[in-house]
This record gives C-alpha cells, structure tokens and sequence, in this order.
C-alpha cells in the first residue's frame, strides 16, 4: 500500500481528518451540560450503536465488553490492531487551542467542518459541524488534552455515523492513494523512456551545474510603495558584482502562503553566483507577517482574499521599478525584456497569472470544482476556492516583459482551469513532489501539466517532497510530522541539490539564451543527477504528453470517475 510507502500522504489523510472536524470553535462553549452516550452507525434503514463507555473500559485496561465486541468481531480485527486502537483513543495531539480556534473559523475551516459535519451528524441526521466544532476545542482547553477518547466525552450529544457516506469517502480516500502511487510510477517509466530514446550524455564530462558559480554578488533590500493602490513591501535583491558581457538577465521569485523572501535564499543565491540579477518582492496580504498576526488574532483569515489579485500586481510593479532604477543604476545593463518568474505554491499562482494564464480566476471552473465531493480532498482547493468571494469578473495579469515561468507545487488546476492554462505560450516548467500535502501531485500538477500548450515545456517530481524544506518547518507542523511512526524523508540537501541545477538550466537557456545549458533539460540528466539516491527526481517534457493524456484516461476509466472530477 502506497500509505505505509509514503508517510506523507499518511499524514496529510490524518492530519485532514483532525484539522477539519474540528475546525471552528467558540471559545466560549464549556463543558457540555450533557455528554454524549452512544455513537450511532445508520445504514439506510438498519440502525445500531455504540457506547462510549465501552470505548473508554477499553482504553483504560483492555476490557472489551459485548457491546464493543460485537464491532470488532464484524470488522474481524487482530490483536495487532485493538492495540494499535486502544493507543489512538488516548493518544494526545499537541495542539495550540486557541490558534486551533482561529483556524477553525477561517473560510478553508469553514469548508472542511461542513464535509465532515455531513458525515458525522448529530443523531436524527443534521450536520454535525457546529458539536464537533465545541467537542474538539474543549477537549483541547481540557487538562487532559485532545485525544479521541477525550474528543467524545466533550461531545454535548449523541452522533451518527452515515455508513453508506463514510463508505463513499473512503473510497475516494483509496482512489487518491491509488492515483498518486499510480501516476509517480508512471511519471518515473515516462521519464525513463524519454532518457533512452535521446541522444547520450556524459554528464561527467559536463560542468557541475549543482555547483556555485564564480560570480560574487551583494544583498539588498528595496522597500516600495505603490501608491496607486496604498500599498508598501519590501524587495530582498541578489546583485552581481561582476556584470554578464551584454545584457544581464533577471530573475524574479514569488513566495508562497505564510512564506517570505528568505526561503528561496538558496536557489536564488545559486543563480546569483552564475551572474543573474534575482529579485524577491515581499506579499504582505499572504506572507510570513501576515500569518503571525493571524494567529495573534489581528486578522479573520490566514491571508487577504485581494491576495489573488495583489500579487500579480506586485510582480508588474516591482518590473516597473527595475525599468526605472535600470539606466540610472545599473547602466541599462538589465535585460528587462526577457525576464524569468519563479514562484512557489501560492507563488506558482502568481507566477502562472503573470505568465498569461487568463482568466484569473477561472470563475466557472472554480464552481465546478468547488462543488465535486472529491475535491475536498484536494488541499489546494481550501485557498482556490476562496478566490469566489472576489467579483467575478475578467482579470489578465500577463505582463510581456516575463518570457520563462518555473511554478513549483503551484496553486494551479482549478483556479485556471484548462482554458487559464493553455493560454501560457512562452516556456515553462512544473515542479512537484510525491508527498506534497498542500499542493498534492495528483490533483494539481499531474491534473493540469497535459492542459499546456507552449512549446517548450517541462515536469519535474521529486520523490519525497513534501512542498516545503522539511528543515525549516515550524513547531506546530514538526509536532504533527512526528504524530506519524517511521516517517522516513529526503534530506532537503538533496532536493535542493535536484532543483537548483535545474532551476539553472532552464534560466539559461530560455532566459539568457544560452544553449551550451540545454543538455541539462533532458530527462537523463534528472536520472544522473539521482543515481545511487533512494529518493530520485524525475522529468518529463511535452513529447510524453499523449501517453500521460491516456494514463489518465484509463485512471479514470478504471475508478469510474467523470471528466468533472478532479482526479484526471
């Protein structure tokens, strides 16, 4: 099974459960007045129950008694599993109440809590949302702490379970397991046969690319203010001591949700030291500062919904600065015509949007998606889906100046759809990885990698990567990695090792037009650069496109899936 070959998927289906049913919380709900007795399991007419007090003899020393017996007997479980159960029912979750609540009353709460108050209920059949919602947080505020034992005590009346609808779900759930471990293989073999069919490389004799160029470079912070629209961020820049002969190239980066300038520093600072002029604008509506005041309760939401909007328009006016600042100085050595966009995540969105994915948002598409039940499964959606609260109306953002785009893990397939994403002409590259939580593989990049029409194109997946350097994740989230037993990941040196030559090459040829790199955008070189590593990346290009189109035909063929589910 592809959930104990990869923990992170493991955990992103653990950690959605728990995130979402509990999601919104009052603080100011107490302990329930009466506490619920039974859990009740409905399958259509057929109605049977469950006592808590069973489950809490049980978790105390063991004792099954004929009631939970029953259960188990019908679920045929081992001895091996009651002991892992009994564990899960009085496992503590390590979790910060209060911003658990704020969380919980965010939009992307909001729409979790309504999925799974629909699957657990309250008893005679309505959404359970808003007794899960108290249940969860008191238990958290409670000496004990959230466990799931814990959780149902605080629970003020008695739920149902939807047999028929919790079937259903977890069908899905096996569905995106299946996909994703299908579509990683798939990519590898696509990979693999692209390799072979090229002309050989030996890459030993080639420059060492993973390597730091011999070009020095200088830091700098610009801080801007567009007055326009009453907007100040800060631009980190990586400027070249040595100057490139002619025109220098620039390279801009977009960072992700709750993210800011400084994580990129390594790739940046790569492309610095082989003379590119790199510059990182600040987002505030959605940046690192943003996100700390949300949790300090300054804001409702962990980004402002005008984000989708601001963030393009910070790339064009951070491009209009560097036009205005480029004769005085820097001698008009910029070359501002042909400039390459990185972004991360939400900063694939951003990148994406200014490389001429138009409409966006892609309004009708948002809806569809929206509404499919299985999308719930896709995390990204938790932001796409907000962007209908904007007026719907038609937004371009293509700015001419950018002629590459790299979007890694991007915000992509529903906020554009497949019409945003044909639109895209210049080239561009994907970037992904296998046990991505936020931005998963299956629904985003696998999803919209064949929608693209540009000549040149490419899909990078690394194994093990989990859409963020793992060496820098707070304490919140290195608490739920360590919920998950015998996780087992890349070391981040690794995939930065991956991406930063290939971050490299692709800038080079396309954007400094130099074709003594393009050996280097060739699926063999992701092959070289993997050998011997248990954790390998993996690239694609637009000739595997057909057979990656009918993969996913079959996929979906096989799972019984329409063209409006988001597994495709």
């Amino acid at each position: 099974m592809l959930i104990k070959k990869n923990p992170f998927l493991k955990l992103v289906l653990q950690s959605f459960s728990l995130f979402t049913v509990g999601i919104f919380t009052p603080l100011t709900l107490s302990i329930p007045l009466h506490a619920a007795e039974k859990i009740y399991f409905v399958y259509d007419a057929i109605e049977d129950s469950l006592n808590v007090s069973s489950l809490e003899t049980f978790a105390q020393d063991g004792t099954i008694d004929e009631n939970l017996a029953f259960y188990m007997n019908i679920a045929g479980v081992t001895e091996q599993e009651k002991a892992v159960f009994r564990e899960t029912l009085t496992k503590k979750i390590d979790v910060d109440p209060i911003v658990l609540s704020r969380l919980l009353k965010t939009d992307e709460g909001e729409r979790l809590l309504n999925f799974f108050g629909d699957l657990i209920e309250i008893k005679g059949g309505r959404n359970g949302k808003f007794a899960l919602r108290g249940a969860i947080i008191t238990a958290a505020l409670d000496s004990e702490g959230l466990t799931l034992l814990n959780f149902l005590r605080q629970l003020s009346v008695d739920i149902q379970l939807d047999i028929r609808k919790t079937l259903a779900f977890a069908n899905d759930v096996q569905i995106v397991v299946d996909g994703t471990e299908k579509f990683v293989k798939e990519v590898a073999q696509l990979s693999a046969q692209e390799a072979q069919q090229s002309e050989p490389i030996d890459f030993t004799n080639l420059p060492d690319i993973g390597q730091p160029g011999d070009v020095s470079f200088e830091e700098k912070t610009w801080n801007l203010t567009d007055s326009k629209r009453e907007r100040e961020f800060y631009v980190v820049v990586y400027q070249p001591k040595q100057w490139r002969k002619g025109k220098t190239p620039v390279v801009i980066f977009s960072h992700g949700l709750s993210a800011k300038p400084a994580n990129y520093a390594k790739k940046a600072k790569h492309l610095a030291s082989y003379g590119f002029f790199v510059v990182m604008p600040q987002h505030p509506g959605s940046d690192d500062i943003y996100s700390n005041e949300f949790r300090e309760g300054y804001y409702p939401d962990i980004s402002d919904i005008n984000e989708f909007i601001n963030r393009p328009l910070d790339i064009t006016y951070t491009l209009d600065e560097l036009e205005r600042r480029n004769e005085k100085e820097f001698q008009g050595r910029l070359d501002l015509e042909n400039i390459g966009i990185y972004g991360h995540s939400y900063g694939g969105y951003t990148a994406l949007a200014i490389a001429g994915a138009t409409p966006a948002p892609n309004f009708p598409q948002l809806e569809r998606d929206c509404g499919v039940e299985i999308g719930t499964l896709d995390t990204a959606l938790l932001l796409e889906c907000r962007a209908l609260k904007l007026e719907p109306k038609s937004y371009d953002f293509r700015d001419e100046r950018v002629q590459a785009v790299i979007a890694s893990n991007p915000v992509n397939a529903s906020i554009f759809g497949e019409k945003g994403m044909s639109k895209i002409k210049i080239p561009i590259g994907m970037g992904a990885g296998s046990y991505d939580p936020a931005t998963p593989f299956i629904f985003e990049q696998v999803r919209s990698f064949p929608w693209l029409t540009a000549p040149k194109r490419y899909l990078v997946l690394e194994e093990g990567q989990t859409h963020v350097d793992i060496s820098e994740l707070d304490g919140g989230a290195a608490k739920l990695l360590k919920m998950i037993p015998d996780v087992h990941l890349p070391s981040p040196e690794l995939l930065t090792e991956y991406s930063k030559a290939m971050i490299l090459a692709f800038y080079e040829v396309y954007i400094a037009k130099n074709s003594d790199y393009l050996p280097y955008l060739n699926p063999a070189y992701a092959a070289y650069l993997s050998e011997g590593e248990e954790f390998k990346a993996f690239m694609i290009t637009e000739d595997s496109t057909e057979e990656l189109v009918e993969a996913i035909t079959q996929f979906k063929q096989e799972n019984q899936l329409s063209t409006t589910d988001q597994v495709n």
